[in-house]
């Protein structure tokens, strides 16, 4: 399953923002439009690792799959970010 939404949140010890939800549905618009430049950046890219174009589209996509549940939370000198894909 491809992601939906991101969730983003940045809190300092002065400066707080509230959660911010991302659509990254909307992303896909840009995506198709791009396409034959992502296509042709993928063929180059399996001609120079010398693999199959088929092999890097298998692995984008199950990098893609594997995104939704990703929750990163960072804590330091009492700064945070939280980054949540859902």
């Amino acid at each position: 399953m491809i992601p939906n939404f991101a969730v983003i949140g940045i809190q300092t010890p002065h400066w707080h923002t509230p959660r911010l939800w991302l659509p990254l549905f909307l992303l896909w618009i840009p995506v198709i439009l791009l396409s034959p430049l992502i296509f042709l950046v993928l063929v180059g890219f399996a001609i120079t690792t010398r693999t199959t174009i088929w092999r890097l589209i298998a692995m984008a996509w199950g990098l893609l799959g594997g995104l939704p549940g990703t929750h990163v939370h960072v804590r330091a000198d009492g700064n945070q970010v939280l980054v949540r894909i859902l």
